[in-house]
C-alpha cells in the first residue's frame, strides 16, 4: 500500500501531538496496537512540486444548474424559440419528452472587463468575474443524479470510492490538530444524492472521510459535549473511560490488523477531545462584525442558511481546515436546482439564495488575504436541456454545463471551452471531471497520476486512467 504524502505542518506536527495526547489521555493509550498509524503519520512530508493552494471551499449545487440560464448565454434560442429540433438531432429526454427549444426568461449582460455574459438571477456574483475563470464546457458521462454527484466527487459513477476532499486529506495531511481536514456542510434541509456516501473516503483509511457539520444546528458537533444530566461524565471519568478503552483498541487492533476504521475511530476521539477546546469558538459566529454578516446575507431569511455556510467556511480555513464542501439544495424534487417544472418560477429563488453568499465569501477572502493560497471552487453534477420539459421547465443533460474558480493559481478572467449553439454539448475544449481533479490536485502540489492507493491489485487514483491539468486556466 502506498504511503500518503504528509506537509512538515501536517504530518510530523500531527504525529507528536497525537503522542502527547495518548500520554496526558493516560493508562496506557500511548500503548496501543497502532504502531503502523504513527509511522505513517510520521513519514518524511513531501510534496511532487511547490503548491499554490493550501485551501479549497468547494460551492456544489445539487440537481443540474441550468447553464443557459446563468452563465451560457444563447442567443440562438432566441431565434429559434418554440422550434422542434431537426429529425436529425434526436435528443434523448431524461424523464419526459423533449419539447421546443426554449429561450432563457431571464436577460443577460456583459459584465467585468473579461467580458462575461451572466444572467439576472446572479446579480452579486456578475460584479466579480473578473476574479473567476470559468469551464464552460463542462461534460459528465450521466444524466443521473446519484451517479453524476458520485462523478464530480470522486471520478467515478459507482459508490465506493475516495471523493476528492478524501484524496487531499491523504495526500496531505492536516493543517491544524484541532480540526477536521475534510469538513462537509450541508443544506439545512438535507443531504445530497447519495448521502453520505458522497463524502466517503472509500477504500483510503476511514481517517479521510469528510466530517459532516450541521451548521444551523443547536449543536454543530452532536455530542461533544456531555449532558448536563449526566453529572458523572467529568474529566476524571473521560481517563478512566480511556484506559478501558485502550485495552479494548489494543485487543481489536490485534485480531484486525487491516482495518482502518479502528485507527479513524482514534483519531476520532482525540480529534473531539481537541475540538471541546476549538469549535466553540469557531462555529460562534457572534464575534463577526455587523457588516459582515450582511454580507453573507445573514440578515435575510432567503440567504440566511447558506450565508452562515459559507462564513463558516472561511472561519475553518482561516483555522486550517483543508477542504470544505458547502452544499446548495437537498436531493429531491423541490428546493434545490433540479427545475423540471418551471425555470422561471424555480430557479431565482435558489439561484437567490446563494449569490449574495457566495460575493459575501470572495470578497470577504480577498479582504484577508486568504485568496493568496485559498482556492473556490462552483459546480453541480451535470446541466440542463436548451429545449423545454412541459412548458417552461427543463429536463437532465449531461451534454453540457459550467464550473468556475477563483482564488489561488487562477488565471481571473479567463474562460475555457464553448458549448454549440444552443447549449446542448460541449463542441470545443471539452472538460471532465478528471480534469478538474487534476487541476485542482496540481494546485495543490499532488501529481494526480501518482497520488494512488493500492487497492484490488490496482494502483487507484482519483483521476482513474484520464485527466489533463487545465493550463489554460493557471495563472
Amino acid at each position: 500500500m502506498n504511503s500518503s504524502l504528509w506537509t512538515e505542518s501536517g504530518g510530523r506536527r500531527a504525529a507528536h501531538s497525537r503522542r502527547e495526547f495518548l500520554h496526558r489521555a493516560g493508562a496506557g493509550f500511548a500503548g496501543l496496537a497502532v504502531a503502523d498509524l504513527l509511522a505513517r503519520e510520521g513519514a518524511a512530508p513531501a510534496a511532487h512540486h511547490a503548491p499554490k493552494v493550501r485551501r479549497i471551499i468547494q460551492l456544489f449545487m445539487t440537481g443540474g444548474v441550468s447553464q443557459m440560464d446563468t452563465y451560457d448565454y444563447k442567443p440562438a434560442l432566441e431565434r429559434l424559440h418554440g422550434q422542434k429540433l431537426g429529425p436529425s438531432e434526436k435528443p434523448e429526454g431524461f424523464t419526459g419528452m423533449p419539447g421546443a427549444l426554449m429561450k432563457s426568461p431571464f436577460a443577460f449582460a456583459r459584465h467585468g472587463q473579461c467580458g462575461r455574459w451572466v444572467s439576472s438571477v446572479f446579480p452579486e456574483q456578475a460584479r466579480l468575474v473578473d476574479d473567476m475563470a470559468f469551464l464552460m464546457a463542462m461534460t459528465s458521462k450521466t444524466n443521473v443524479h446519484g451517479p453524476g454527484t458520485y462523478m464530480m466527487n470522486s471520478g467515478q459513477l459507482l459508490p465506493g470510492f475516495p471523493c476528492l476532499g478524501a484524496w487531499v486529506s491523504y495526500g496531505l495531511g492536516r493543517l491544524t490538530d484541532n480540526l477536521p481536514t475534510f469538513v462537509v456542510l450541508p443544506d439545512a434541509r438535507g443531504l445530497p444524492y447519495n448521502q453520505t456516501g458522497t463524502f466517503s473516503a472509500g477504500f483510503l483509511p476511514a481517517v479521510h472521510q469528510g466530517t459532516l457539520i450541521h451548521a444551523g444546528a443547536t449543536a454543530a458537533v452532536p455530542d461533544l459535549f456531555a449532558r448536563g444530566q449526566f453529572k458523572f461524565a467529568t474529566r476524571a471519568a473521560d481517563r478512566d473511560g480511556m484506559a478501558l478503552l485502550a485495552g479494548l483498541n489494543r485487543k481489536h487492533a490485534q485480531a484486525h490488523r487491516a482495518d482502518s476504521r479502528l485507527d479513524a475511530r482514534i483519531a476520532s476521539y482525540e480529534l473531539a477531545a481537541r475540538m471541546q477546546l476549538s469549535a466553540p469558538e469557531v462555529f460562534n459566529l457572534e464575534g463577526e462584525s455587523e457588516a459582515t454578516r450582511r454580507a453573507y446575507g445573514l440578515d435575510q431569511k432567503v440567504t440566511e442558511d447558506f450565508g452562515r455556510r459559507c462564513l463558516l467556511a472561511r472561519r475553518l480555513v482561516e483555522r486550517g481546515t483543508r477542504f470544505v464542501q458547502v452544499w446548495s439544495g437537498p436531493q429531491g424534487a423541490s428546493g434545490n436546482w433540479d427545475n423540471h417544472g418551471s425555470i422561471p418560477g424555480e430557479l431565482p429563488p435558489i439561484a437567490a439564495s446563494v449569490d449574495r453568499p457566495i460575493a459575501g465569501l470572495l470578497r470577504d477572502l480577498k479582504a484577508r488575504g486568504l485568496m493568496g493560497d485559498t482556492l473556490v471552487v462552483w459546480t453541480t453534477e451535470f446541466g440542463r436541456t436548451p429545449f423545454a420539459q412541459g412548458s417552461v421547465g427543463r429536463d437532465h443533460n449531461g451534454g453540457t454545463f459550467v464550473t468556475w474558480l477563483a482564488g489561488a493559481g487562477i488565471k481571473a478572467g479567463s474562460t475555457v471551452g464553448q458549448s454549440d449553439e444552443w447549449g446542448y454539448q460541449s463542441a470545443e475544449d471539452k472538460t471532465y471531471c478528471y480534469d478538474l481533479h487534476a487541476t485542482l490536485l496540481h494546485l495543490m502540489g499532488l501529481d494526480h497520476e501518482r497520488l494512488t492507493m493500492r487497492h484490488g491489485g490496482i494502483d487507484r487514483r482519483l483521476t482513474d486512467v484520464h485527466g489533463q491539468v487545465i493550463k489554460d486556466v493557471l495563472a
